[in-house]
């Protein structure tokens, strides 16, 4: 994966040896790479991380699946089973596909479901329930899964979709409450694809977005029991007062659940989960610490904070600044030169019309603009897809010289941060990070790299 080289020019040197980081947390969860890790097969006998499965024993081999990371995860299941694989589905992304033999890849929108999705999801659907108790069926899923596999619940509509996840990221809901809400209100999410595909045995291959890598969350949990309930749900549009703001049949179908008169998902124990097995293949852990060892060898002084960040983005990067100056004023946690690794994932609630950005865009303005001639601390907020927001920005970042440089070009960063418009301005300042899609998603990796001494 490489950078553009527009990221370079305000310090080449300092950052070259960034770039060499973020590179290596991005190679580490290649999933191609991390997918095949996990699999082995020798003529007939399947391996999955020590488990072993008698091909001869299946009549069909089915692959399904969601997310970012498919295409990638799906070539690496053609690699090992092509010959064996009967049929198969995987959406992605708009611009993540990827060449297949046999598993066919459908791309549809993120993070805003669309008609494609809803299309790929009816077919999915459509494929579980063919599955017999004498198939396997194989479920990849990855970053981006839950708004990619689109099955509106009885009663609703895409449209009704669209309104509860504009919502949702409107008020600045963290993941889990978004997949809580979708959950409650598609047929796939929530262990019901593993309702659907019972009694077929049932090995979902899964990468990590979401911090703590719960199962029940990572792509809304399609194939996992639920430990969500409507009660959630409904505490959920109490907490941002979202009742007047949601679609109508969205409510009436949340309160129909309250009342008894809606079947909750499957949860534990239920018979859809007894011939099934799921595996996270890599997750924020695994980036975090190749970058860790990466950094070590251009001459920092890695530490690993935590995999667990969460918080509005413009909160955390004052934190992230905080710790920088630490390590520069007194060489805790870790002396300098120095860099601090926090994974996880923010949020940004937006006010009304808001600019253009993401949150690792803003996270890092929001740090030049803490970092305002500060020259030897630098932070760094990485989106490991590639698409940081609703934009081709992979993230951005802020150092002592952001806000001068954008003063420079004519733009105020105060007035850009307010309106969460960081993406023109770190674009303007040469700090906006630009991979294209990464075909991996592993949550954000927020970086602080803290010089020995102050560089001019």
């Amino acid at each position: 994966m490489r950078f553009d080289d527009t990221i370079l020019t305000p310090d080449p040197e300092r950052r070259g040896r960034i770039v060499r980081v973020l590179e290596a947390a991005l190679a580490a969860v290649d999933p191609a790479a991390a997918t095949q890790a996990v699999l082995a097969r020798n003529g007939d006998l399947l391996t999955v991380a020590g488990t072993r499965y008698d091909l001869n024993r299946y009549r069909r081999l089915i692959v399904l699946g969601a997310g970012k990371a498919g295409a990638p995860m799906t070539q690496a299941v053609e690699a090992v089973l092509g010959d064996r694989i009967h049929a198969g589905l995987v959406v992605v992304k708009d611009g993540h596909g990827g060449p297949t033999q046999t598993v066919e890849i459908a791309e549809a929108g993120h993070p805003r479901p669309n008609a494609a999705g809803v299309r790929a999801g009816e077919r999915i659907m459509a494929l579980a329930q063919e599955a017999g108790q004498d198939d396997l069926v194989i479920a990849l899923l990855s970053g981006g899964g839950s708004a990619l596999l689109v099955a509106p619940a009885p009663g609703l509509t895409l449209d009704d979709l669209q309104g509860l996840t504009d919502a949702l990221l409107a008020c600045g809901a963290t993941i889990h409450e978004v997949n809580c809400l979708r959950k409650h209100c598609e047929s796939l999410k929530g262990g019901q694809l593993a309702r659907l595909v019972a009694p077929a045995t049932l090995i979902t291959l899964a990468l990590s977005d979401v911090v703590g890598s719960p199962l029940d969350v990572i792509a809304s949990g399609p194939t996992v029991p639920d430990a969500t309930t409507w009660d959630d749900a409904w505490a959920i549009v109490r907490r941002y007062d979202l009742e007047d703001k949601l679609p109508a049949a969205v409510v009436r179908r949340l309160k129909a659940g309250l009342a008894g008169e809606i079947p909750d998902t499957p949860k534990a124990g239920d018979p859809a989960f007894a011939d099934s097995r799921t595996l996270v293949v890599a997750d924020n852990r695994v980036a975090a610490l190749a970058a860790a060892r990466m950094a070590r060898e251009v001459g920092y002084a890695p530490l690993l904070l935590t995999t667990y960040l969460e918080g509005e983005a413009a909160q955390v990067a004052r934190v992230a600044v905080a710790l920088g100056r630490e390590v520069l004023a007194h060489g805790e946690p870790v002396a300098p030169p120095a860099c601090l690794i926090l994974g996880g994932e923010t949020t940004v609630t937006l006010g009304e019309r808001p600019g253009k950005g993401g949150r690792n865009q803003e996270l890092a303005l929001a740090a030049g603009i803490a970092l305002r001639d500060e020259p030897a601390i630098t932070v760094v907020s990485l989106a490991t897809d590639g698409t940081d927001g609703p934009t081709d920005a992979a993230g951005g970042i802020g150092d002592g010289g952001t806000v001068a440089r954008g003063r420079a070009a004519g733009l105020d960063a105060e007035h850009a941060l307010r309106r969460h418009d960081a993406y023109p301005f770190l674009a303007a300042t040469h700090d906006l990070l630009l991979t294209g899609p990464t075909q991996t998603n592993v949550n954000d990796l927020v970086f602080v790299f803290v010089e020995k001494a102050a560089v001019g």
